[in-house]
């Protein structure tokens, strides 16, 4: 177990349901494997019910926390996974889209991957933004002004004084879970 990352703290948010299961919980064991304190948010708290390829229900995962009781100045991080149910879900709760933006807004590093960017664009963080994403996200993140779309296992963007962190899909995850923790560690 590596500890380059004692002392960082991290916050994934989920919604309840349609998770995909791997972006939940591969981010969340390799992240503390590097030593972070790793918190799961989710928006009622509890349990979590996770899906592989957004169809097949899988285990469930329990939260840590409800979203409505977090701050994001707790935090060094935020990681928003995919799944379609979660990241639409998510793209209309308040207190996520209120936490995607105290993250902004203090200049710290979001990673989201798959369909988590569609909270990026609910919570207006993303113009200005090159980042990629699951395929059928691009025309949304375009249209909502980000400054490019690339089709790559994992994209870094610092504009706006903030680090974005973008993946494709669950076959990215070894990529990004990597670049989630050498922002971190740099």
């Amino acid at each position: 177990m590596s500890t380059h990352l004692n002392g960082k703290h991290i916050l994934i948010i989920t919604s309840n349901t349609g998770i995909e299961r791997d972006e939940l919980v591969k981010p969340l064991e390799a992240l503390r494997g590097f030593g972070a304190n790793v918190t799961h948010a989710s928006s009622k708290g509890g349990t979590t019910q996770t899906f592989v390829g957004d169809t097949e229900k899988d285990k469930t995962v329990e939260s840590d926390v409800q979203l409505s009781d977090v701050v994001g100045s707790d935090f060094d991080a935020l990681v928003i996974p995919g799944g379609t149910v979660n990241a639409d879900t998510l793209r209309q709760d308040a207190a996520a889209l209120r936490l995607i933006k105290e993250f902004a807004d203090a200049g710290k590093t979001i990673a989201a991957i798959c369909h988590g960017p569609w909270a990026l664009i609910d919570a207006g963080v993303i113009k200005g933004k090159t980042l990629t994403s699951y395929k059928s996200v691009r025309i949304d993140l375009e249209n909502a002004g980000a400054a490019g779309w690339v089709d790559e296992p994992v994209k870094q963007c610092q504009a706006n004084g903030w680090t974005l962190i973008t993946s494709r899909t669950p076959d990215d995850l070894p990529a990004f879970n990597d670049a989630i923790a050498k922002a971190l560690a740099g």
